[in-house]
């Protein structure tokens, strides 16, 4: 499992930087399934792909998705999202 974290308001924050595609969508699909429909979790993934593929699988699995400022150097830009859980399974 990808390192994860909490934040101060107690979202979850998964770390996939360093991991390439599918491997950042399916560490995130693993902690939706733990949270409630309607709870929030964060994702930071450096690979490009992850800025298409993160708010795909959100749109067509019932998911919020919000991108959050980037991260990390402009060379190496860490995009970060922002997904919230819906009522469908993960």
């Amino acid at each position: 499992m990808a390192p994860k974290s909490q934040d101060a308001d107690n979202i979850d924050i998964i770390d996939a930087c360093g991991y390439r595609c599918p491997m950042p969508v399916i560490r995130m699909e693993a902690g939706l399934r733990r949270l409630a429909p309607g709870a929030s979790l964060i994702i930071k993934a450096d690979d490009p792909l992850a800025a298409i593929d993160i708010p795909h699988f959100c749109s067509e699995s019932g998911h919020l998705s919000e991108r959050l400022p980037d991260e990390g150097r402009p060379d190496t830009p860490i995009c970060v999202f922002r997904v919230t859980r819906g009522g469908n399974p993960a």
